[in-house]
């Protein structure tokens, strides 16, 4: 009789052992699954907010007239920029090198030179 206890006890500690661990288990599943349904809700959430900024921008996109047109003719190329800039001469020295250089002036100063 005392065997049957103890095989009997045995048997009970086994099971509550057993049922303990199913348990732990489900919890631990029941935690993963609400982590997981948080997390697609945020992600839903982000989706719905992205795709109406999406339709708001291809309405909008879709109001807009291209007003720019582009034509292309060639290259015109027209560069303006005196030979000579002031560094440590006066301003008539640069004039009348520019103008010598241009071929426009005679190369002479209109007043005498520092």
């Amino acid at each position: 009789m005392k065997r049957v206890y103890i095989v009997a006890s045995a048997a009970v500690v086994a099971a509550a052992f057993g049922a303990g661990w199913q348990i732990s288990n489900w919890q631990n599943d029941s935690h993963a699954l609400t982590a997981e349904r948080t997390a697609q809700q945020a992600i839903n959430a982000a989706m719905a907010r992205e795709s109406e900024i999406a339709a708001n921008v291809e309405t909008r996109l879709a109001e807009l007239q291209a007003n720019e047109r582009i034509i292309d003719r060639g290259i015109i190329r027209e560069i303006q920029k005196p030979i000579y800039q002031r560094v440590c001469l006066e301003p008539d020295v640069i004039r009348l090198l520019n103008h010598a250089a241009e071929g426009t002036e005679p190369t002479e100063p209109n007043a005498a030179l520092p």
